[in-house]
């Protein structure tokens, strides 16, 4: 499906001039993202890859790992119960 001409270019516009996100983008003209970032895209800008957030669990995965190779049956709520009485 493709979009019409004068809405590739406002997101073209709003992307350079505006400095608009994606998101911000799709949700002033009404179109997916994926829409936007497939017309940024054939207009040769690079992929804007999102980087993995952390997680609060981070810290505890090696932990958990090491406890459920020793106690595989071990319940996510019991888990949870010896995660919070090691902080």
């Amino acid at each position: 499906m493709s979009i019409p001409p004068e809405i590739e270019a406002q997101i073209l516009r709003y992307h350079h001039v505006e400095k608009w996100t994606v998101g911000t983008i799709a949700k002033q003209l009404r179109v997916h993202h994926s829409t936007v970032s497939r017309v940024l895209i054939q207009a040769g800008l690079p992929r804007i890859m999102q980087h993995p957030r952390s997680s609060g669990l981070d810290p505890f995965l090696p932990f958990i790992h090491q406890t459920l190779q020793q106690f595989p049956t071990l319940t996510a709520s019991r888990l949870y119960g010896m995660v919070r009485g090691s902080r």
